[in-house]
């Protein structure tokens, strides 16, 4: 049976139960929207986020990815490799900035004190020092393997 069910499918039954389960949530948030009167900007908007992403962000990152990986590979080799070490921060402070964007350049500042009663100053800050966090942290995870790796 599972190799049947593989030929048939070409993976496991939990991947078409998640697929299942992904294609019913889909479903259900678009029955949720579709009356929404902002559909359509939500749908331009999406369509510009796939499209600065595909065709600007995916090639910079591809780039800076091959660039590190060049630097890493001309120093000498260490046990333990630095990449994802550096990745995963750098993803961190990328995320936050792609969604506080706004807050962090101070652009809607009346609105968000007209809705608030809060200023925009503190974006900036409050991102640099969870950018700097993430990558001491990532740091001092990367400093924690190297050691356990030499002791071993």
């Amino acid at each position: 049976m599972p190799s049947r069910w593989r030929r048939l499918h070409g993976a496991r039954p939990l991947h078409l139960l998640v697929l299942l389960g992904c294609f019913s949530i889909v479903g259900y948030a678009t029955a949720q929207i579709k009356t929404d009167p902002s559909l359509p900007r939500i749908l331009i908007w999406f369509a510009a986020a796939v499209i600065v992403h595909d065709l600007l962000a995916y090639p910079l990152y591809t780039l800076l990815d091959r660039v590190m990986r060049g630097i890493l590979g001309r120093l000498k080799a260490p046990r333990v490799s630095p990449l994802n070490y550096l990745r995963v921060p750098a993803l961190a402070s990328g995320l936050l900035f792609a969604v506080y964007f706004p807050g962090i350049v101070q652009q809607g500042g009346p609105a968000l004190r007209a809705a608030s009663g809060q200023s925009q100053h503190p974006y900036l800050g409050r991102w640099l020092l969870l950018t700097a966090t993430a990558f001491a942290i990532s740091g001092l995870a990367y400093v924690t393997r190297l050691v356990r790796t030499r002791r071993r």
